[in-house]
């Protein structure tokens, strides 16, 4: 053999063999032999819970669940953090702490799917009005994956070293449990992470495609409940009276102007106006209109503008209108946007490559929906939500040929495809920790 054709003999096995370490190393443990041997049982647990949601602050059966599992694997586990949260440690030597969160709560949704394990539970919310609650948002589908993410780093320990923390987060849905477990002292009780991983269901990608971008990817969001006073009085005879309808409809109509008037093109907003109810009858003018309002931004500069000029616009209405009184501007809910390390958004991305192949790990655009995610990386952990593809591809293209979308979360119809899905969503998941926890 000629030496030039010996060299590149070696170097071709050289790169080879350096390829087939790098895919080794991120894959011990994540590979889908490894899955498929764990999958019946998490299949269990899913429908489990997918049958048994719980609303926000009140998961306590799941929190059970999820905590007697993970105990059972010989992690350290700590319950009622920050009100439900479940905190489960498993220490392995010396090395970085990482931690991978999934969401505890289900909707106030009606369940519509027809699966023979559709939830049917109804029960009293905090109002103590009754209503219907489902995993809508696939939250059941996240704590299965991590349940399984648990349980093949507590077999393989003897291909990482570090710490190991898993975060059962109670009230993502109405973005109030990252902040409650936070305050309840979850990097001050427990090692603060180095780094942070969550994974979150997804309807524009095929089933068990990772999804990643890097920078902000899910946005500011602000819940308003806008109360517009106004003065009583008979329908016939409004010159008597201070109509809150009206300033109500024109505070509406304004508010559209802020996205397309008063913010530049290039920067995502939303000003959403989802509610509004006020009067009894036909013929009486109302003394007050309520609004909800909710406000979604990507930069956190432009969302502080948004609710100022909301702030203003209802202001300048009500006085236009010589209402008795400002109206009141009440925030209900607020999380900031979810924003991804670009560096640990690349090496996540690279990692689950490894697992799951190339093509199965793409980058997405970034969301107007929020997510208290938001929060760890705000509490100084550099953290990276990520997402999974939750739908049969043929579905995908037929609605990219037809225009009418698939059932996302959130619909009453979401009903993601479970098994390559929360089969993605562990060899990522597993994948991701694996190479983290190797300490370089």
């Amino acid at each position: 053999m000629k030496p030039i054709k010996l060299s590149l003999l070696i170097a071709t096995l050289l790169f080879s063999s350096i390829a087939s370490s790098q895919t080794s190393r991120a894959g011990d443990g994540a590979g889908a032999a490894r899955v498929d041997a764990i999958y019946p049982d998490i299949e269990t647990l899913y429908i489990d819970l997918h049958r048994n949601p719980e609303l926000a602050f009140h998961e306590q059966r799941t929190a059970a669940t999820l905590a007697a599992r993970v105990k059972a694997l010989g992690y350290e586990v700590t319950t009622g953090v920050g009100g439900t949260g479940i905190v489960a440690i498993l220490k392995n030597g010396a090395g970085p702490v990482v931690m991978l969160r999934t969401e505890l709560d289900a909707l106030p949704i009606e369940e519509k799917t027809g699966l023979p394990f559709a939830s049917t539970v109804k029960t009293k919310n905090d109002a103590g009005d009754i209503v219907p609650v489902a995993h809508m948002c696939g939250h059941d589908l996240h704590m299965a994956a991590w349940a399984g993410t648990a349980e093949l780093m507590a077999k393989n320990r003897g291909h990482w070293h570090g710490t190991l923390m898993l975060v059962g987060q109670p009230a993502e849905e109405i973005v109030a449990g990252a902040t409650a477990m936070l305050r309840d002292g979850l990097f001050m009780r427990f090692p603060k992470p180095d780094y942070a991983l969550g994974i979150h269901d997804e309807h524009t990608l095929p089933a068990g495609v990772i999804g990643f971008h890097s920078g902000y990817f899910r946005a500011n969001s602000t819940g308003l409940d806008m109360t517009v006073y106004g003065k009583g009085g008979h329908g016939a005879f409004p010159q008597s009276a201070i109509d809150p309808v009206v300033i109500a409809a024109r505070i509406v109509l304004s508010l559209q102007t802020i996205v397309s008037r008063e913010t530049n093109p290039m920067d995502p907003a939303v000003i959403t106006v989802g509610s509004i109810h006020g009067g009894s009858a036909s013929n009486i003018i109302p003394d007050q209109v309520k609004l909800q309002i909710t406000v979604r931004s990507l930069d956190p500069a432009v969302h502080k503008r948004l609710l100022a000029a909301i702030d203003r616009q209802a202001k300048g209405e009500a006085l236009a209108a010589n209402a008795p009184k400002e109206p009141l501007i009440e925030t209900r809910s607020n999380t900031d946007a979810v924003y991804n390390d670009p560096e640990l958004t690349q090496r996540m991305a690279a990692a689950a490559r490894a697992a799951l192949g190339a093509s199965q790990v793409v980058e997405m655009p970034a969301q107007m929906g929020g997510e208290d995610f938001s929060q760890f990386g705000l509490a100084g952990v550099r953290a990276v939500l990520l997402h999974v593809g939750a739908v049969d591809a043929a579905k995908l293209e037929e609605s990219r040929k037809s225009g009418v979308p698939v059932p996302g979360v959130h619909s009453p119809l979401w009903a993601p495809v479970r098994e390559p899905t929360i089969k993605a969503a562990i060899r990522a998941e597993t994948a991701i920790l694996l190479d983290l926890l190797n300490g370089r």
